[in-house]
């Protein structure tokens, strides 16, 4: 008897414990992820959880129809995020549908209303300029820091200028340094907000470069009065109040706004009356400035009106002492850059500069083009789904998979018999997987299970099913030429091998351009059928084979017993083959006559 050649084939032969320990350490890690994040159901769909879908439509103004392309959309879409956020909704989903609409999905729990006028209405974008901050809630505790005294600017060296500056001398440059900006103590800013109070006029009625500061004119000291109470009793740190922070407050009138610094920590502002509005900025993209070791900044260009209310502003605040040379990039009342200028900044650009990275810088060029976005968006349709509906229709799913995985069962059970032990071992492997990841992709990338994706698991079954019968009847046909169960299980798996892999690949491919062509509930499908059957690969590589040749060595599977599945009888096996040895030739010698 000849021993087997040594090698790849040999050792994964005698091997398998180690694939079924690699892919058990793999679920119990995923399994442990998952119970360690608190997450342990897949987040639900708007249409099994319940909610509101509102559909928009965007319309360009007059003689701006270029304006619907994809750079808008995707800032409109950042715009609508940023709004359902801040009403407190963490699992909506906004979302672009085609090349004009904006789909948004709002889970129950939420004020629809209130939702629906939020994502219909236009951004207003202006530039306020900043009359005291400081660090608000728990953040306020602590020894006074930069970011305490240089407001809630992306990064902290934030800083506007022109771009003429640029070639400017050094000792210009210095009268503006983020160290200088960063002097003031957290005591001498509240005597900066509780002088301002008193201070007289707001900064368009300043020529002399005063502070601005809240009016205390004819009903002044009841409207200071006002908002200093609003300013000292506002908490960044409570998503409510930041909601309504601000809320009523018109363009002319000052007013009270939150931000995050770029320590993450949340910051509190009075504001004066808007100074420039949004719609006067011209145009604003990041760029990589190459000159200079600013890294990625923000360029700004104003149009002919807006570049004068700019200049003006800029000279008044260059003229101020921290944090009152700032001025805020104020959207939907909240605060997202604050720098602060050493100069009036004329010509009609401007560049903000910071320790920004790319998407940083692309995110903020993205909001204040925003300002200037000549789009509107109009409410196409509004779909709400109680959740009642949605529990029905989850109800509906389940039931269906669960006939669907029963009837695979039982063909199983009648066909292959013994086999099926590890067809379903391998199914339940599969389906805990698919459990686990979708449990951690929901706060992960915010995958939603909804309806379509529930089918997409569903089709899966008979695509994992399918895998699982080819290798089986692979193994059969080794049987069927005379092979016992152990070599046929070996000589069997690289034929089923290439036709699994191929047959995935297909599948794969099909959700992968389903997914990349679709929008909207579609894609939850595709999403679920790919990776489905990525987990097929994984699972019959490393259960499935593995443990299939464990059982080949089994006597109840490698002796053929007629309930094993793998009955030769049964298969109609042919006998083994055998060699026949040829006879011996007899020695040369001499002939006997007679013979011959």
């Amino acid at each position: 008897m000849v021993a087997p050649k040594k090698g790849k084939n040999a050792s994964a032969q005698s091997k398998p414990g180690r694939s079924l320990a690699l892919i058990l350490i793999a679920i119990v890690a995923l399994t442990g992820g998952m119970f360690a994040s608190g997450h342990t159901t897949p987040r639900l769909g708007i249409d099994l959880a319940g909610g509101t879908s509102i559909t928009l439509r965007a319309v360009p103004e007059a003689g701006q129809e270029s304006a619907i392309n994809k750079t808008n959309m995707d800032t409109a879409v950042e715009i609508m995020n940023r709004r359902v956020n801040g009403l407190g909704v963490s699992e909506a989903e906004v979302q672009t549908q085609g090349d004009r609409n904006i789909i948004v999905n709002i889970p129950k729990g939420t004020n629809s209303k209130e939702a629906r006028q939020q994502v219909g209405t236009t951004a207003k974008l202006y530039f306020r300029p900043v009359l005291a901050t400081e660090l608000s809630g728990a953040n306020a505790t602590g020894t006074p820091s930069a970011s305490e005294t240089g407001g809630a600017s992306d990064k902290a060296t934030d800083k506007a200028t022109d771009k003429a500056t640029d070639k400017a001398t050094d000792g210009d440059k210095a009268s503006g340094t983020p160290s200088d900006s960063a002097s003031a103590s957290a005591t001498s800013q509240g005597r900066a907000a509780s002088d301002a109070l008193k201070a007289d006029p707001s900064p368009s009625a300043s020529s002399d470069g005063a502070s601005p500061s809240p009016s205390a004119s004819a009903s002044g000291d009841d409207a200071a009065a006002k908002l200093q109470q609003q300013y000292a009793a506002l908490d960044c740190t409570d998503k409510n109040a930041r909601a309504k922070a601000g809320d009523g407050a018109k363009p002319t009138e000052q007013t009270v706004a939150c931000g995050q610094n770029s320590q993450g920590q949340w910051q509190k502002y009075i504001l004066g009356a808007a100074a420039v509005d949004g719609t006067e900025v011209d145009e604003a993209e990041a760029v990589y400035n190459t000159q200079t070791a600013a890294g990625w900044t923000v360029t700004m260009k104003f149009t002919d009106k807006g570049s004068k209310k700019f200049a003006d502003i800029t000279g008044k605040l260059a003229q101020n002492q921290s944090p009152q040379n700032q001025f805020a990039i104020v959207l939907d009342n909240e605060v997202v850059s604050d720098p602060y200028v050493s100069q009036a900044l004329t010509g009609g650009n401007a560049e903000i500069s910071g320790s920004f990275d790319q998407e940083e810088a692309q995110s903020l060029a993205n909001m204040l083009s925003y300002g200037a976005l000549p789009l509107t968006f109009k409410e196409d349709s509004v779909t709400t789904v109680t959740a009642a509906l949605g529990g029905e229709q989850l109800h509906a799913g389940l039931i269906a998979g669960a006939i669907g995985l029963a009837l695979v069962v039982l063909y199983l059970l009648f066909y292959y018999r013994g086999l099926s032990f590890i067809a379903v071992c391998s199914l339940l492997v599969s389906a805990g997987l698919t459990y686990v990841i979708m449990a951690l992709l929901g706060p992960t990338i915010g995958f939603a299970l909804n309806l379509p994706a529930v089918c997409g698991a569903i089709v899966a079954i008979g695509i994992t099913a399918d895998s699982f019968i080819v290798y089986f009847e692979r193994v059969r046909d080794e049987i069927r030429e005379g092979r016992t169960l152990r070599p046929a299980v070996e000589r069997a798996w690289p034929r089923a091998r290439r036709t699994i892999l191929v047959s995935d690949f297909v599948s794969f491919l099909a959700a992968a351009v389903l997914f990349v062509v679709t929008v909207g509930k579609v894609q939850g499908f595709a999403f679920t059928l790919g990776l489905t059957t990525l987990l097929d690969v994984v699972v019959v590589f490393l259960f499935t084979k593995p443990l299939l040749t464990l059982m080949a060595r089994r006597k109840f599977f490698s002796s053929g017993h007629k309930w094993s599945g793998l009955d030769p009888k049964a298969l109609g096996a042919k006998p083994p083959l055998r060699r026949t040895r040829r006879p011996s030739r007899p020695a040369a010698g001499p002939v006997d006559p007679k013979e011959a």
